[in-house]
């Protein structure tokens, strides 16, 4: 399965990328972030949530849509 990874704000900083396409073969979320923490180090280490599908989903969800999001988080103002 072909992915569309978009990154947010600081994540755009730690990836190099506003977005990406990633051949992604598991399930979950949760395996896909695993993933892309083993190409980007720095993301282990960041607080973010995943949205899937424009619709913020939990990590041990299963990926339903060709697009995923990361997205930092956001303060009110």
């Amino acid at each position: 399965m072909r992915i569309k990874i978009k990154y947010f704000g600081m994540l755009t900083e730690i990836t190099g990328h506003e977005e990406e396409w990633v051949d992604f073969e598991s399930k979950t979320i949760s395996q896909l972030i695993e993933k892309l923490s083993s190409k980007y180090p720095q993301l282990k280490n960041m607080d973010f949530q995943v949205a899937s599908g424009q619709r913020i989903t939990a990590l041990d969800n299963e990926i339903d849509s060709e697009e995923i999001a990361l997205l930092p988080p956001f303060s009110g103002g």
